[in-house]
């Protein structure tokens, strides 16, 4: 008997759910073919198979697993019978019955399910409309993850609102699923970038975009603002290849803090030479209006208005848009006259020069190659066996904008000479000449050269801004031998803490102090360990695109690739006084070009302001540490940057106030002074807080770490002696310190009552004070596990315990069936429900390090 037969010859009507149960029969006598064919069958013999599928998933529990499941192999199966029996789609009264229950269906479909249905529910539609609606009802229902795939599945995106749609799921942290959801629509990604960029213009108010979703479960209302919204638009700029031009309050707000960081560089750490230092400020504002205005304040800030009419000139700002003082200096410039340096900031004299590391070359070794003939010269040089090769590349700072940063220079270091390889004029030569592979190849050839030595300083972070400038060398890592990277030896060389001088200042007392520059680090500090000198860094965030190149610039590169070649000739000459082993030369060159570490390109990328202990202020010694202090005895407040260090913090026990995203640094200073609080900042913040408040009192923390690294500097530092009895000594969630210690029987019907409240609640029974559960006397303990975890409701997800609301609806059922949970621990300021559990061991063994004996002989979980 054939398929056909069962749809022409046997009866129609038969009931889905007798077919069901010999289906399931079939299942658990795992008769596979018998159960195929019987599908087939029973369809054929259904009036409406769409509605007779939707009857058996709605009676069966057994669809929702994963894989080949009875519920999978069903709908699998009629898939393939419809498209063999096609039929007239169901439009009207009838298919808006089904809709509802294709619904309840969809909204619970497993992945693995989803297409079969929407593929079997789209045969049986009579419009789009239909599919849209459906989703309508979804998001509707708030089931706005849900309304969002089935949406990309039945690509309903071009009829409708992007906006709508994207925001349910930005305040619940799907950023992923947003950009999913316009990734085949560029209309979509420029609409959703538009929307974005004007969520973050100066004017408007953010909380007007997240009132009506206050509700949403899984709301994350601290993934939703500026400076997260600002770092999306710019990854969907990168991803969709959009014109930024389409964002103009991201872009602007990202100039202005490059704006502020160049006046950072040259008048706070006064590291940057005013040919860059203008350089990039004409890059920066360009013909932009708004951003003339914010610099023509800064410079007011920071010098004086003869300095910043001078730019104000040179910009042709309108004078009538210009604050007074600087309008007047304007009419007393002459139109032509040159900008000038615009602060009496000390320059580098000539004579500080000494105090750097110096090429020991003459400067007529050094070449700067812009023609093939010329590299080719080079090439046969630097391609012999046995060679030892610097190799440093430099781009022009991107300050975080969009794109990769493309290698403007590649210097190539040799015992007697240096080459600076003109990348951009090499590439357009060379494509012009319908020869674009010969810059590959000569460069595969040096890396992948076993008996060449190549010296670098993070090769792997330079490599991958050297693909972004020629796609053709992206194999080439992994074709790398032969290759030092002295990132890697740096950090296996043990340097004390008191060797870490410059020109006898420790690198914690204020450069601005005495008017020298900040501590050194990354290679320009391993120069100074190894050399005795740190390099020059001032021309390191020069315009490495604009030509020609001026001397100083020449002399930076060309130092950059050379100081190599004598670190490591030093460091194989005496290994063993750095720690080393003796077979130094051979165990780099071997272990190295196995694995080259990253560098990071923070410092010609978007190169952030400086942060990390070294600019913490005046600390004790290390021969004379701070007396040890309890978690219970520091106190601190972390700036909105650190919001991850804090909850670390607040686990072990800390003292922690948290500013929110939208606080200004500063609040931080007054809640320090006003409750005697250590600041824990990072970056530019640092430098205005530190003066606010007391010596030692404000404390950099290096953004770069993740929290947990973080939490340890700064334990480490303040000498915090954290014990068992400290961790979750303190509420995660609001700091407090005090808790009701509730039983599992007494916990069990708070539970229950809260439940019964709520089904109260649902069925119309309005809210009242006499709804809520008193807990009687309660011991005040300390918690070690974890929270509940759930969304906060109003109603039936409290009960009250005195003065204090219990959070006990986000208590799951099966804990309290846990026989080893004998008590739990409700937070008294804001109710947070906490139980032992396996996150209290995840943190010991996490800060294990640190944590010191408390003398205590009980259990860690022994919690009276």
């Amino acid at each position: 008997m054939n398929e056909d037969s069962y749809s022409s010859d046997e009866p129609t009507g038969q009931d889905p759910l007798l077919l069901l149960k010999t289906l399931q029969l079939l299942w658990t006598k795992h008769e596979l073919g018998k159960l195929k064919e019987e599908i087939r069958r029973g369809f054929a013999r259904l009036e409406d198979p769409l509605a007779g599928l939707l009857a058996m998933l709605e009676s069966s529990s057994d669809w929702k697993g994963k894989g080949h499941s009875l519920g999978y192999c069903i709908i699998t199966e009629l898939q393939l019978w419809i498209k063999a029996h096609p039929a007239v789609p169901q439009s009207g009264t009838k298919l808006k019955k089904l809709q509802a229950r294709v619904l309840g269906i969809l909204s619970q479909c497993p992945a693995n399910l989803l297409d079969p249905l929407i593929s079997i529910y789209q045969l049986h539609t009579a419009d789009r409309n239909y599919l849209l609606e459906t989703v309508s009802h979804l998001y509707l229902q708030g089931n706005y993850k849900e309304a969002a795939i089935l949406s990309i599945k039945l690509k309903l995106q071009p009829d409708q609102d992007v906006e709508k749609m994207c925001t349910p799921l930005l305040l619940q942290d799907k950023a992923n699923l947003v950009e999913d959801y316009v990734a085949e629509y560029p209309e979509l990604q420029r609409k959703l970038l538009q929307t974005l960029d004007t969520w973050c213009g100066p004017s408007f108010n953010i909380r007007d975009i997240t009132r009506p979703y206050q509700g949403l479960s899984r709301y994350k209302p601290e993934k939703f603002n500026r400076r997260v919204l600002s770092k999306l638009v710019f990854r969907l700029l990168e991803r969709f290849n959009v014109d930024p031009a389409l964002c103009p309050n991201v872009i602007n707000q990202r100039h202005l803090r490059t704006l502020n960081y160049l006046f950072y560089k040259r008048f706070v750490e006064k590291t940057m030479t005013e040919e860059n230092w203008g350089d990039h400020i004409q890059s920066t504002v360009g013909e932009n209006r708004w951003l003339q205005g914010q610099l023509v304040q800064l410079l007011l800030r920071h010098c004086d208005a003869r300095g910043a009419a001078r730019w104000a000139q040179h910009c042709r700002v309108p004078p009538e848009t210009l604050p007074r003082a600087v309008a007047e200096e304007l009419q007393s410039l002459h139109v032509h006259h040159r900008i000038k340096e615009v602060t009496k900031a000390d320059n580098y004299e000539s004579s500080q020069k000494k105090d750097y590391y110096q090429l020991p070359i003459p400067r007529e070794n050094i070449h700067f190659l812009q023609t093939w003939e010329e590299t080719l010269q080079c090439w046969e040089k630097v391609l012999q066996p046995g060679q030892v090769v610097g190799v440093d590349m430099e781009w022009k700072p991107s300050f975080g904008m969009v794109g990769k940063p493309r290698v403007a220079l590649l210097q190539l270091a040799l015992k007697d000479e240096v080459f600076l390889l003109d990348l951009p004029q090499l590439l357009q030569q060379a494509e012009a000449e319908g020869e674009k592979e010969k810059l590959p190849h000569f460069i595969q050839m040096l890396y992948s050269d076993a008996a060449i030595t190549k010296l670098g300083y993070g090769m792997s972070g330079d490599l991958s801004s050297l693909v972004a400038t020629c796609s053709a060398l992206k194999d080439t890592e992994k074709q790398m031998q032969g290759v030092v990277d002295l990132l890697a030896v740096d950090k296996q060389l043990q340097w004390g803490k008191d060797s870490r001088k410059v020109d006898g200042l420790s690198p914690e007392r204020g450069h601005e102090e005495k008017g020298v520059r900040p501590p050194e680090k990354g290679l320009s500090l391993l120069v100074q360990h190894v050399l005795g000198k740190p390099l020059d860094k001032r021309e390191q965030l020069s315009n490495w695109e604009k030509r020609p190149l001026r001397e100083e610039q020449i002399l930076y590169a060309a130092s950059d690739a050379y100081c190599l070649l004598e670190i490591y000739e030093r460091l194989c000459k005496d290994p063993e006084s750095f720690g080393l082993g003796s077979d130094l030369a051979e165990s780099l060159v071997g272990k190295q070009s196995k694995k080259p570490r990253a560098k990071k390109q923070l410092n010609k990328q978007e190169v952030p302001p400086p942060s990390g202990q070294e600019c913490q202020g005046p600390r004790t010694e290390a021969s004379c540490p701070p007396a040890p202090i309890s978690p219970q005895e520091f106190s601190v407040v972390c700036d909105n940057m650190l919001q991850g260090l804090g909850r670390y913090l607040r686990c072990l026990g800390v003292d922690v106030r948290l500013l929110d995203n939208e606080d200004d640094h500063r609040k931080a200073a007054e809640i320090a002074r006003q409750e005697g609080r250590v600041i824990l900042t990072s970056g530019f913040p640092y430098q205005t807080l530190r003066s606010q408040v007391g010596e030692g009192r404000c404390f950099s923390v290096n953004c770069s770490e993740k929290a947990k690294e973080q939490a340890l500097q700064v334990l480490r530092h303040f000498n915090v002696q954290v014990s068992l009895s400290d961790i979750f000594s303190r509420c995660q969630v609001c700091n407090c310190n005090k808790y009701l210690k509730v039983s599992r029987e007494e916990m069990r019907k708070l539970v229950e009552a809260s439940r019964q409240v709520s089904e109260e609640h649902s069925a119309g029974c309005p809210r009242s004070p006499g709804c809520d559960v008193t807990v009687p006397g309660c011991d005040t303990a300390q918690p070690h596990g974890e929270q509940a975890e759930g969304t906060e409701q109003c109603g039936a997800a409290a009960v009250s315990a005195g003065d204090t609301v219990l959070q006990v609806a986000a208590v799951p059922p099966g804990v309290l069936d846990r026989a080893e949970l004998t008590d739990f621990y409700c937070c008294t300021r804001c109710g947070k429900v906490f139980w032992e559990g396996s996150h209290f061991g995840r943190v010991v063994s996490q800060f294990q390090d640190v944590l010191v004996a408390s003398g205590d002989t009980q259990s860690i979980y022994e919690l009276s």
